[in-house]
């Protein structure tokens, strides 16, 4: 028995997902006529009380579209010190949109609107590239899954208006967040610009990812996502898996939250783990004792059939996903009990 929590990107499809996905009626995307894209890309929208969807092969693409269209280059976005469109995404906001990141130290990967305040440039100071956007993410990746809450974002939308910035939601796990807050995401629809949505983390879906917005907003993203490379034919065979994830995959989302919770609980107790940062959702980052090595841990682990990540530094992540099942989750607490280093 394998169990790989290294990421919720690992998940395959259920059989369930993959029928549902083998009786999509499909059309050529690139010219708008796939029905179940159409379909998905709708019922987003709907979701978030946004105007419009485009579908997405990455996350990635998403949210380089959305930074390439609310600036020019030259300018600047402000963003946490963690933010994946800084550190996971390539340089690909220098490369595609020649745009430089004004990163914060926030807490746990979430900033404040007193620091986004800060952290504006002199619109009249053209020494300075002119601030332009500003990105949050949602739950925080290397922040270890921890959520906003949506009066902190409408402090950050309060400063965004009153200095001509635009607001980007990166929305990769914003599932999870949705869940353990019990948030309604026609909230996250009224304050942000774009929102990128992911369906193959959390929800288990292949691939696949919905930049949200206006009709005229996604009517220009739709060129950008030509220009990337984005755009794909009878691509509705994989929206299915998109629908089929959002109709049945968000609410057991608090299974991988209470495991993870249960996990934490059990590091806690470990000799020789030094620290366990908070846990509200399903990634858990935890650091080992001075005289432990991550390395060691890890292929302690292997040899029992488990995988996890290193950060560096001394830092682990364990990432609970709808293919770790609750068999595989009381194996992992008992040898987790029983290790020593």
């Amino acid at each position: 028995m394998e169990i790989n929590l290294i990421s919720d990107t690992i998940t395959k499809p259920t059989q369930e997902m993959l029928q549902y996905m083998f009786k999509a009626e499909v059309g050529d995307d690139v010219y708008k006529q796939d029905p179940t894209v159409i379909a998905l890309e709708a019922k987003l929208a709907a979701m978030f009380g946004m105007e419009a969807g485009l579908f997405f092969p990455s996350g990635t693409m998403a949210n380089q579209t959305a930074i390439k269209l609310h600036t020019q280059p030259g300018e600047q976005l402000i963003a946490d010190k963690y933010a994946h469109v800084y550190h996971y995404e390539g340089g690909g906001a220098s490369f595609n949109s020649g745009v430089s990141c004004c990163l914060l130290d926030g807490k746990r990967g979430m900033i404040t609107a007193e620091q986004v305040a800060a952290a504006i440039n002199d619109p009249e100071f053209y020494h300075s590239p002119l601030t332009s956007l500003v990105c949050v993410e949602n739950t925080t990746n290397k922040g270890g899954g921890a959520c906003y809450e949506l009066e902190d974002l409408k402090k950050i939308k309060a400063v965004c208006v009153a200095n001509n910035l635009k607001f980007h939601l990166d929305g990769a796990r914003i599932w999870n967040a949705l869940v353990v807050k019990k948030q309604d995401p026609k909230d996250f629809g009224k304050l942000f610009d774009t929102i990128s949505v992911c369906l193959s983390k959390g929800l288990g879906a292949p691939i696949g990812s919905v930049l949200l917005a206006d009709k005229a907003t996604i009517h220009r993203a739709l060129r950008i996502r030509k220009i990337l490379g984005g755009g794909m034919r009878q691509v509705g065979y994989l929206a299915a898996a998109g629908i089929y994830a959002i109709d049945n995959n968000v609410e057991r989302l608090a299974e991988d939250h209470r495991r993870a919770k249960e996990l934490a609980s059990v590091l806690n107790k470990a000799s020789w783990v030094s620290s366990v940062e908070p846990v509200e959702t399903n990634i858990l980052i935890f650091s080992l004792a001075a005289n432990c090595s991550d390395q060691v841990l890890i292929e302690k682990l292997k040899q029992k059939n488990i995988s996890i990540s290193s950060m560096g530094h001394g830092k682990l992540r364990i990432v609970t996903h709808l293919d770790y099942r609750e068999v595989m989750h009381t194996y992992v607490l008992e040898t987790l009990e029983k290790l020593t280093i």
